[in-house]
């Protein structure tokens, strides 16, 4: 009997999204379709004709109570025959050496997952994700999620500035937009430059820190649709690995079938 094929979602606090996994091939496992839409508001109508017809199973990683209530209520309207599992630490295969595990975002611990799967065996890793926070985690030789810093992402940094001061205007960098210059010529030039210079620089500070305390030099991880051109910058063997949340969970539901 053919198993369900698995839909991940990661409920973060500003975006939610959904990717479908087809076979597991060796490697990472990657979405062969991913569709995102504003957490705290139920899915698009395109959603239902965008999913495969055929019997799915639901894992969902989730750092947003509202938003999670509009999904599954979504799916039990929709796909009521559907399997739906909620996520906690105890579901990821991955050892986590913090003060207080259950309070860890999944979207970290995911992340972590799917870094173990690419990093190479016996080395450090870092992992560096982008959403309405940007996290940076460090992951140890033997795999174990060790923690990390979290530091506003570009959205939320932009929104303080526009809502705590009278003249400055609400700036947005675009994903796919090349980096700004970092002499801004006008004000909302010079908050972009803050907003992604000052990423570069915190995220290459903390990076560096952490490589300091580690045995040997770690491999380093970028995901997140706000940091993608922020891995250039950070030099060395930095890498972008899109979708890395939703792999992650995909992981996770290989290792519960026993895959």
């Amino acid at each position: 009997m053919t198993a369900p094929r698995l839909v991940a979602v990661d409920i973060g606090n500003s975006t939610t999204k959904l990717g479908w996994f087809g076979v597991s091939a060796a490697g990472l496992p990657v979405p062969e379709q991913v569709h995102s839409f504003p957490t705290g508001s139920s899915p698009e109508e395109s959603l239902a004709a965008e999913l495969p017809r055929e019997t799915l199973v639901w894992q969902i990683s989730s750092v947003h109570r509202e938003g999670t209530r509009l999904l599954t209520e979504w799916i039990a309207a929709q796909r009521p025959q559907e399997q739906v599992r909620l996520l906690t630490y105890r579901d990821l295969p991955i050892r986590i050496d913090v003060e207080f595990p259950e309070n860890v975002g999944l979207d970290r611990l995911a992340a972590a997952v799917a870094a173990n799967v690419l990093r190479d065996a016996g080395r450090p890793a870092i992992v560096v994700g982008a959403g309405s926070a940007i996290t940076v985690n460090q992951i140890s030789a033997d795999g174990v999620f060790e923690g990390g810093a979290i530091l506003p992402g570009y959205k939320m940094q932009a929104d303080a500035l526009y809502s705590g001061a009278d003249l400055l205007p609400l700036a947005k960098l675009a994903p796919d937009a090349e980096p700004p210059r970092p002499v801004g010529r006008n004000t909302e030039a010079a908050i972009k430059s803050g907003l992604f210079w000052g990423a570069v620089g915190a995220v290459g500070e903390l990076v560096r820190q952490m490589s300091a305390q580690l045995p040997m030099p770690p491999q380093v991880f970028v995901t997140g649709g706000d940091l993608r051109q922020l891995a250039a910058q950070l030099g060395g063997e930095a890498r972008f690995v899109p979708h890395l949340v939703l792999s992650g969970i995909a992981v996770a539901n290989g290792q519960a079938r026993g895959e």
